[in-house]
Order: C-alpha cells, then sequence, then structure tokens
C-alpha cells in the first residue's frame, strides 16, 4: 500500500488495524521507515470496535481495542484513529439491514437511552488515551448510532474535547439530503473519506456531485486531506485511478 500510494502520486494513506499482520515495534517502525522513504505518510489508522455492548465487561474489551490502536497510530505517526459508536447488531442479515437503512430494535430490555450512555461513557475512557498519546480520534458516520449527522454530532458535540473529532465518509449518508449532513458535521471534520463508485457500487452506489461537496468544506475552512474510499466493482487497478483523476478534477473545478 505505502509504494503504491507514492506511484498514484498521493500524500498519504489510511491502514486498517485488522489488516496489520503484527502490531510489534520493531514492524511499526519499519513501516514508518518505509513510508519516510517513500515520500508518503499515515492519514489514520483504524480501529474496528463497538461500544454497543450490554455488559461492562464487553464494553472495557472494545475501549481496549480502541486504545490499542491510539497505540498504534502513535507509534507510525498517524495523527488520527477512525473510530465507531456502534449498533445493537439485532439485525444479522446485513442485505435485510442494508434494506432497512440500518435501523434496528435494541436487544430486549435495553433502551436507546442505554445505548447512548455506554457510548459516552466509552468515548470518556478512550479519550484520557487518546490526550495522552496525541492522537485524535475521528468518529465515522458509519451505521448504528453514527449512521446519521445528528448522531455523529451528538457524540463529539457531548463529549466536547478536541481529541474527538469527524471523519466524514461521503457515501455513508443513506436518509435525507446528504449535502445537508454533509454541511453539518463538516465543522467538526479532521478528515474526509470521499466514496467513489467505479464500475457501480458494491452495495449501491450514490450520485455524489464532488464540487458541491468539496465547496462546503471550503466554507467551513477545512484544509485536510481528502481520502479516496473506492467501493466500486472495477478491479483496484483500473478504478482507483479512474476516481482519484475524478477527484482531481473535482478539486481543480
Amino acid at each position: 500500500m505505502i509504494d503504491r500510494t507514492a506511484a498514484l502520486g498521493c500524500t498519504g494513506f489510511e491502514v486498517l488495524g485488522v489488516h496489520m499482520p503484527s502490531t510489534d515495534r520493531a514492524y511499526l517502525n519499519g513501516l514508518k521507515l518505509h513510508a519516510l522513504h517513500a515520500g508518503v505518510h499515515f492519514l489514520s489508522v483504524s480501529a474496528h470496535h463497538d461500544f454497543v455492548k450490554t455488559t461492562a465487561e464487553a464494553r472495557h474489551e472494545q475501549v481496549g481495542i480502541v486504545n490499542k490502536y491510539i497505540e498504534v497510530a502513535a507509534q507510525v505517526g498517524a495523527p488520527v484513529v477512525r473510530v465507531f459508536g456502534g449498533r445493537w447488531r439485532t439485525v444479522t442479515d446485513f442485505s435485510e439491514y442494508m434494506a432497512r437503512r440500518g435501523h434496528e430494535p435494541p436487544v430486549p430490555g435495553y433502551t436507546e437511552d442505554d445505548a447512548w450512555g455506554w457510548i459516552f461513557e466509552s468515548f470518556a475512557d478512550c479519550l484520557k488515551t487518546a490526550e495522552r498519546e496525541g492522537v485524535v480520534l475521528a468518529l465515522e458516520n458509519h451505521w448504528g448510532f453514527t449512521a446519521s449527522a445528528a448522531g455523529t454530532c451528538r457524540i463529539i458535540e457531548t463529549l466536547n474535547s478536541p481529541w474527538l473529532k469527524a471523519m466524514i465518509d461521503t457515501g455513508n449518508f443513506l436518509e435525507g439530503d446528504l449535502y445537508a449532513e454533509i454541511e453539518q458535521m463538516a465543522p467538526h471534520a479532521v478528515l474526509v473519506q470521499a466514496k467513489a463508485y467505479p464500475g457501480g457500487g458494491l452495495y449501491y452506489t450514490l450520485d455524489l456531485d464532488y464540487p458541491r461537496i468539496l465547496d462546503i468544506f471550503r466554507r467551513h475552512g477545512y484544509r485536510g486531506a481528502l481520502s479516496l474510499e473506492m467501493e466500486g466493482n472495477a478491479h483496484p487497478d483500473q478504478g482507483v485511478p479512474e476516481a482519484l483523476a475524478m477527484l482531481r478534477a473535482a478539486l481543480a473545478h
């Protein structure tokens, strides 16, 4: 990925923590050195976790996952860890979940208010590590309790920390006016994932007006990275350069 990022003329890349074969210090230092020599840098490391768990023990385990990748990010020099809010997971079939636009009932015996409390408490715990390590938690609009700008901003504004901001995925707003959703989240953004669908979407295709989207970010003073997230059926060797060309044209608009 590091060499491919450089070859494509990009300056940075994101890494999913679950894709790392190791988080040993020697391995991470090797990645950091490789990126330095390639002339690119880590934009973010992603933690895969879910704070909507009904037991304190389970939530503590999820906090541990986030804290682990905060430390990984600090080690490789990534300023951001991508984080999620969580979901009930009472709808287990993903096709059905998509058809329901991410809506699902609570676990029996619990309420939405319970889940919001768990999310706030868990992030408060993670923020201690984030502040210590100097890494920003970037909360993505990603299903469940962060499917909308309102839900995502509720968490960010409740915690009210400079170490918890937003990662905006332009393709994850499936209800309402996506441009209004982006507008609401833009003041909190520290990283933007620009979704593209070369060859048609793997799950769905949104008609995203990137000149309009980029104008929103400019108006809000966003000066951070624009990270391509290619979610199309085209082979990456074809789809990624195609999507990058589209984004570069939009940036020049």
